[in-house]
């Protein structure tokens, strides 16, 4: 991390990428929302000298979780016209303190000065990506498997709401 105003610059970029992807109202521009967030990300983590949880944030995140949620939405019937605009007045009224929440958090953390400089793995004589990824990078494979069981979550939720809505029985 040598220019950190690149850094603040990215870190901003995600901030507004991941807002964009949870206030938006169509599923398929919030699938596209949460990859850039996801490629964003990536580019974090590879200026944090966290090459591998880059690749897999970039490949996994970004690439196998997009292409499941953009197939789960086409798979998807749309709701009709009142029943949409209902069901959107209705997210953007429950969600709209979340962007003034952020701002104020970030504002606060950044007035009190915090230092939250968690401690990196020191850098592994390993050579064999195995043994790293498995023996000094455990916490990555945590994110990744939280990640992937928020987007499994994710589809079964759409489809359990979508079957309510519709009055058909559930499996």
């Amino acid at each position: 991390m040598t220019n950190p105003i690149l850094f603040i610059g990215l870190l901003m970029l995600f901030l507004l990428a991941g807002i964009w992807s949870v206030m938006t109202l169509n599923l398929l521009k919030s699938a596209i929302g949460l990859a850039v967030t996801s490629a964003i990300l990536a580019l974090i983590l590879f200026r944090m000298d966290a090459p591998l949880a880059g690749v897999f944030e970039l490949s996994v995140c970004a690439g196998l979780i997009t292409v499941v949620f953009i197939s789960a939405i086409s798979l998807t019937k749309p709701l009709a016209g009142a029943e949409a605009r209902a069901r959107d007045r209705s997210r953007i009224n429950r969600f709209i303190f979340l962007p003034i929440l952020i701002v104020l958090v970030g504002g606060l953390l950044y007035a009190l000065n915090l230092h939250l400089d968690l401690p990196l793995p020191a850098a592994s004589p390993e050579t064999d990506v195995r043994q790293v990824f498995w023996n000094v990078r455990r916490l990555d494979l945590v994110g990744q498997i939280i990640v992937i069981l928020a987007g499994i979550f994710g589809i079964v939720i759409l489809f359990k709401d979508r079957a309510d809505s519709r009055g058909e029985p559930k499996s």
